[in-house]
């Protein structure tokens, strides 16, 4: 999109692990010296809390599905619009939802709403994003073609459950049953709208339990890193280049399954993501240097 101005994406669906490549990005800006500006994809969801809830029942009542996995509930044009200002001239609109009492107390606001629109800060160095639509791809919206990186985060499809059950039982006050009716409810959006975008992202971090968890609704522990492998695909076209050998040295017990996959023991996970992203972001650093110094 831009070397001045890129924009760097983590999508991945609730309870998909992005938590943990949000802490990996955070940790390399800090190394580089770079100055994140960052997006929240909560904060263009199109309802609040409230709002949600009387959509909810009015989709009951037709028979309509409805989730916030869907672009029907969310500001997908808005976001592209935020990226694209920013890839042009760095600028760019953003707010928070506030999911918890503590972040709501903060605030001053009730749990479950929006605090107002903001302008991005002035003078970063690149735009973060991570949320459920990094790779979103519709009719009249392509939030994918703005990312100059694209990392998707998403867990095999029990254990992100087990996790989101886990999150959303202890964080947030549902109970387990909500959560389960949550799922079920989102199920045709994610297969129409979440799962697709895994084809448009640079590399895929996907997290394989090797403890049974065969049924998440009823399971409360989630697995260990060391009971855990991390594959690692690097989609075809990916603008991540790297060493294979290096990685395997770097990364004791890592194999490679197929031509641009490698699996690699839970418990490296951080240490996998870093020495992967870190190369692309540097690359990154460096062309918007050189695109900085051209334009002086």
């Amino acid at each position: 999109m831009s070397a001045k101005h890129p924009i760097i994406g983590v999508t991945g669906s609730s309870g998909a692990g992005t938590s943990t490549a949000t802490r990996v990005m955070e940790g390399i800006f800090d190394q580089l010296g770079l100055r994140p500006a960052v997006i929240e994809g909560d904060a263009f969801h199109a309802y609040d809390r409230a709002q949600v809830r009387q959509s909810l029942e009015r989709a009951r009542i037709r028979g309509e599905n409805f989730s916030l996995f869907g672009p029907a509930a969310n500001l997908l044009d808005r976001l592209e619009s935020s990226l694209r200002e920013y890839a042009g001239n760095g600028t760019g609109w953003t707010r928070h939802y506030l999911h918890t009492d503590a972040e709501a107390a903060e605030a001053g606001q009730q749990p479950g709403t929006f605090t107002p629109w903001e302008r991005l800060p002035a003078d970063t160095d690149v735009l973060f994003y991570e949320g459920l639509h990094g790779g979103y791809v519709g009719e009249d919206c392509n939030v994918a073609g703005c990312m100059d990186l694209l990392i998707g985060v998403t867990p095999v499809i029990n254990l992100e459950w087990i996790q989101k059950i886990s999150r959303d039982t202890a964080e947030r006050g549902y109970r387990p049953e909500e959560v389960t009716g949550t799922i079920l409810r989102r199920l045709p959006d994610y297969v129409n709208y979440i799962t697709p975008q895994f084809s448009r992202t640079d590399i895929n971090f996907q997290r394989v339990p090797l403890v049974d968890t065969s049924n998440p609704f009823v399971v409360r522990e989630i697995p260990q890193p060391e009971e855990t492998l991390f594959v690692v695909h690097f989609n075809e076209n990916s603008r991540i280049q790297s060493d294979f050998e290096f990685l395997k040295r770097e990364l004791p017990g890592t194999f490679r399954s197929h031509e641009q996959t490698l699996v690699v023991p839970g418990p490296l996970q951080a240490q996998a993501m870093e020495l992967i992203l870190r190369p692309a972001i540097e690359q990154l650093a460096r062309r918007r240097a050189e695109a900085l110094r051209s334009a002086a």
